[in-house]
């Protein structure tokens, strides 16, 4: 960490927080590693549960919006950020044992993920909602429909493994379902997604002008972090774009 001055928040930035390594236990009977970021002086006002990008092509805990979350909302706006790997995915945190099986066996990762969010204590992980990413917002609407869980925010969603009958389980829920669709997506883009969205009455589906579907670039980051904030702490947003006091910071390859 540095020290001192105020700090405009970058792609490279890690602010402070509590972070420690965990394990997740599956009820087939696998260990998945992962990370939980927290306030570093308060408990969190919300909670995010992360799934990540398909791990066939190149999806992981470390996934660079899921990262990034997880270094400036628990500073920025008191939410904790739960990271994990899935089944046979490889990151520096390590391997989650297992293997890739399409999103059907990753509902035992799924609720893992959440039971561990579910009975977490000192400090109590309130406000749990799931935020998936491509592959992740697939295994959301499939697998994250769980009494424990507040909503869903989904990034990217693909809908290439979920079906109907997901979509139709957030309609009888009536949970809050927002939906952040690229402009330019390789798979599902805005028109296309509040059309197959429409089945759940009230999902909100915002279009991103300019963004893709892996959402680099620091504009589409913070675009999405402010939906985030917004969605799960409504009236908090924005984020701050400046950090007084100690900051770290990544390597030019590492903030991609």
């Amino acid at each position: 960490m540095s020290i001192g001055g105020s700090h405009t928040i970058r792609a490279s930035t890690v602010l402070p927080a509590r972070r420690r390594d965990i394990e997740l236990h599956t009820a087939d009977g696998l260990r998945l590693v992962g990370e939980l970021a927290l306030p570093l002086e308060r408990d969190p006002v919300a909670t995010l549960v992360t799934l990540h990008p398909l791990p066939t092509h190149g999806g992981f805990m470390d996934s660079h919006v899921l990262r990034k979350a997880s270094y400036r909302l628990p500073a920025l706006a008191d939410i904790a950020v739960l990271r994990f790997n899935t089944r046979g995915t490889t990151s520096p945190r390590g391997t989650s044992e297992g293997r890739f099986d399409e999103g059907r066996d990753e509902r035992f990762d799924v609720a893992a993920a959440i039971e561990f969010a579910e009975f977490a204590e000192a400090p109590e992980l309130a406000n749990r909602w799931l935020l998936g990413w491509s592959f992740g917002a697939d295994l959301a609407l499939m697998h994250g429909n769980d009494p424990a869980v507040a909503g869903a925010i989904l990034l990217s969603p693909p809908l290439r493994f979920s079906g109907p009958e997901h979509l139709q389980g957030w309609t009888d829920s009536g949970k809050p379902v927002l939906a952040l669709v690229p402009e330019l997506d390789d798979y599902l883009r805005p028109d296309d997604a509040a059309q197959r969205f429409s089945v759940i009455p009230h999902a909100r589906v915002v279009g991103v002008d300019g963004a893709k579907h892996l959402w680099v670039g620091e504009t589409y980051v913070r675009r999405v972090l402010n939906e985030i904030l917004a969605t799960v702490c409504p009236g908090a947003e924005p984020l701050p774009r400046t950090w007084d006091g100690p900051v770290g910071q990544l390597t030019t390859a590492q903030a991609i």
